[in-house]
């Protein structure tokens, strides 16, 4: 493949010299960084480059130039290849125009993709425009996939030029031409072309529906049918997924001309050619049974209808066309609405005996409640998922899957979670595996369900055999172990093994206090001061190795040890970082002042907050406990008003009593007596939760009985 670098297509181009000014917030964002980063780096790096010019007292920067001085430093999170396609991206929205409207614009650009992966060829070489459309046309003789588009670009010996060189650029840029056409119609919002947009799954809903569907599993040369294809995400996403060389016949079908000529092109970029793809226009899959054979996989998203002229019946009975494409050992994963699929249905209506007619032939094999959020554009729409399955007679189990995750945070681990249950699911025969239990999830039989009319088809409660998990048979033994370990705590309280007894008294006259800041101690170095680091959020979870103290764990409104970083990121990603060591202080201005003294150490501390760090060495000693009372009620007398950015003082502004040696050490032991009792209390609180949770959970699922006590009348 020809490479050509970005000096020799940049006046092709090129628009115009104000498309390509960004901002801060877009440096941030092309450079997957947070906000204040970008600005940092111009302050303390002098290559940086230099704003262009300023607009609403924003400065506004050459992108081309950022862009190059990121890849050259290798600073930010974005790879180098996605920064140059980014770049290419950007000069989409300049080339929009009202002769040039979004929807042209992206069929003209995924035409000049598809093509240059068709002829194995740049097409933005040089030659005239007519000898790309005579190329095309020789490709594309029937003006099946890309021709037309080609052909109604304004202005076409500009454009055209321009547009095959963006391409071709964006091809250099990628991996391969599908990679560059996946580029494309991600930035399609950023260019107003909502219609291709807004009836689309997000991609991570989209590649649970592929997870779900077992298409990795499914013999060399299957037919996967995608009716409703829109603008080819499912039938894209099930190729990536399947094995290389399986060879798999690909049928799909959508009423929208356009968007079936897209899903082409997409397909072909992919290698799948005209021998093993069949898309046709129209709500059904082509009827060439004859030539495709039944479908071994079908994977559909239902289209959006809103709620209010939404019919339940009518839903239902696309799904049952849906299951007539199947043959014997075939599947189908259907996405539609949760109130059809899952939700209650009026009793005896034509809907509910039409869903409940799923269950006696054995097709409904799992029904999944999804959370919020599957599409992007239609957040009060709540979705769900159907697989169905034909199995022969004599391998009817009659069971259901019911799951429930419309609770769940629409996040990858979650959907991972889901495809891993229906894919052991599906493995087991559509049997129960006493090896796995099921999450968010139970299975139940399919005449029970059937004798339910109207209820929903979600978890209800625990099925026979769930009584029998660690978990449950554990329960009564973890209450006894929490009641035991409460007592202990009640006794330890009333023995008076923790003493409280401050002995505090008014400070006589001839004994005045001397004070101190913050910044004094600094610069007598009694105090030593460490900066916080920045961690990219994604590397931040509950299992880790070494705990992360944020701004919320200081403040009191996160759990100190619920952020850890694994140790193995934090050695390849954070060398430079530093621990924390016991008796550090850890404070944070923002959004309000904070400190935390931690006593253990081996702790990692997040940006803005920062670490002081007491000199054992110091005289008179710094101790860190009074340091931290005093430094809380130093910065109450000075905290943000309401409105206002920042407080009336910094941090090393605040004015603290510097106390004796002696006056210190009272202090700093009156204070650990109250840590301890403090403790002591979190630890009973802690120990009531894990009590009111474990009873509530066992009562709640039926699996829990409460008994009266000895000498005592229950009613």
């Amino acid at each position: 493949m020809t490479t050509h670098t970005a000096a020799k297509t940049s006046s092709a181009i090129l628009p115009e010299t104000p498309a390509w000014r960004i901002t801060y917030a877009e440096i941030a964002a092309l450079a997957q960084v947070k906000r204040p980063v970008p600005t940092t780096w111009a302050r303390r790096h002098p290559d940086f480059p230099a704003p262009l010019a300023h607009e609403d007292g924003r400065p506004l920067f050459d992108a081309r130039a950022v862009v190059d001085w990121l890849v050259s430093t290798g600073r930010g999170n974005t790879d180098p290849r996605r920064l140059r396609a980014e770049l290419a991206l950007h000069t989409l929205a300049a080339w929009r125009t009202p002769l040039l409207s979004a929807s042209r614009l992206v069929g003209a650009l995924t035409s000049l993709v598809c093509l240059h992966q068709q002829l194995d060829a740049p097409v933005g070489d040089g030659r005239p425009w007519n000898t790309v459309l005579e190329r095309a046309a020789d490709l594309d003789p029937e003006d099946r996939f890309l021709l037309s588009e080609l052909r109604a670009l304004p202005d076409p010996d500009r454009t055209g030029p321009a547009l095959a060189a963006l391409a071709d650029e964006l091809i250099d840029a990628a991996y391969n031409p599908a990679e560059a056409f996946d580029w494309i119609l991600q930035a399609r919002h950023r260019l107003g072309s909502r219609d291709l947009a807004a009836d689309e799954p997000t991609p991570a809903v989209v590649r649970a529906l592929v997870a779900l569907s077992g298409v990795d599993a499914l013999d060399e040369g299957a037919v996967i049918a995608v009716p409703h294809a829109r603008t080819g995400d499912l039938p894209a996403a099930l190729h990536d997924y399947a094995p290389e060389e399986s060879a798999h016949v690909y049928l799909a079908a959508d009423p929208d001309p356009a968007r079936v000529r897209l899903v082409r092109r997409r397909m072909l970029v992919r290698g799948v050619y005209e021998f093993r793809l069949d898309v046709d226009e129209g709500g059904e899959l082509s009827a060439e049974e004859d030539e495709w054979g039944s479908p071994d996989l079908l994977v559909c998203a239902l289209p959006y209808e809103a709620a209010e002229t939404r019919d339940a019946t009518t839903v239902l009975e696309h799904v049952a066309a849906l299951t007539d494409y199947l043959g014997t050992g075939a599947v189908a994963v259907v996405l539609g609405p949760a109130d059809v699929l899952t939700g209650p249905l009026a009793r005896h209506g034509d809907a509910d005996r039409l869903r409940r007619s799923f269950l006696k032939p054995g097709l409904l094999k799992a029904a999944i409640s999804l959370p919020d959020g599957a599409y992007a554009y239609r957040p009060g729409y709540r979705t769900a998922v159907w697989v169905l399955a034909r199995v022969p007679e004599d391998q009817r189990t009659g069971l259901v899957l019911l799951a429930d995750y419309s609770a769940q945070p629409l996040t990858e681990p979650v959907l991972d979670g889901l495809a891993e249950d229906v894919a052991i699911w599906r493995a087991s025969g559509w049997k129960r595996d006493r090896r796995h239990e099921p999450r968010h999830a139970e299975i139940a039989l399919g005449t029970d369900l059937d004798e339910r009319p109207g209820a929903p088809l979600t978890p209800q409660h625990r099925t026979p055999d769930s009584r029998h998990t660690r978990t449950v048979v554990e329960r009564p033994a973890v209450i006894a172990d929490l009641e035991r370990h409460l007592g202990e705590l009640q006794e330890r309280s009333r023995t008076g093994e923790l003493r409280l007894n401050a002995q505090a008294e008014l400070r006589p006259e001839n004994q005045p206090v001397r004070r101190t800041s913050v910044g004094n101690l600094l610069r007598t170095r009694r105090l030593r001061r460490r900066p916080g680091h920045r961690f990219a959020p994604e590397h931040l979870t509950p299992d880790g190795h070494y705990p992360v103290l944020t701004p919320e764990e200081i403040l009191g409104t996160a759990r100190i040890g619920g952020r850890r970083i694994d140790r193995g990121i934090f050695l390849t990603a954070y060398g430079h970082a530093q621990f924390t060591e016991p008796g550090d202080l850890v404070v944070t201005a923002h959004p309000h002042f904070g400190v935390h003294v931690d006593t253990e150490g081996v702790s990692l501390v997040a940006a803005p907050a920062r670490i002081l760090r007491v000199r054992p060495d110091a005289d008179p000693p710094v101790r860190p406990r009074v340091l931290a009372a005093l430094l809380r009620a130093a910065a109450a007398e000075h905290a943000r008003t309401s409105g206002a950015v920042r407080a009336s003082r910094r941090i090393e502004d605040l004015v603290v009593p510097d106390l004796s040696r002696a006056e210190a050490d009272l202090y700093e032991a009156v204070l650990t007596e109250i840590e301890n009792r403090a403790a002591l209390l979190r630890e009973q609180t802690a120990a009531l939760d894990d009590l009111t949770r474990v009873m509530a959970a066992g009562m709640a699922d039926g699996t829990l009985t409460i008994q009266p006590l000895p000498y005592t009348d229950a009613h």
